[in-house]
């Protein structure tokens, strides 16, 4: 089981995490909401979805299991080259 989860963790949610992830998708966390309550071993937690490139594309408060999120490394950016003008 993972534990509490910190601004700027990624993590990969599943249905493992909630029937809500039939698609998984990528999160940053922003930071776990403890003032909500909840059943035991499940948490609120406030992050930003990303997409592909690893850029935040919505705003989201999600509610999942602890033992179904998975922790993820970041997607490494691809260095954008510089552009030859003129």
């Amino acid at each position: 089981m993972i534990g509490k989860m910190k601004a700027g963790d990624v993590v990969c949610l599943t249905t493992a995490a909630s029937v809500q992830f039939l698609r998984p998708i990528f999160v940053r966390v922003i930071r776990e909401l403890p003032e909500w309550h909840t059943y035991d071993g499940w948490v609120w937690i406030e992050g930003y979805e990303l997409n592909a490139a690893g850029d935040a594309v919505a705003r989201r408060e999600l509610y999942l299991r602890r033992a179904g999120v998975r922790m993820q490394a970041l997607p490494a950016k691809r260095r954008r080259r510089p552009v030859r003008v003129g």
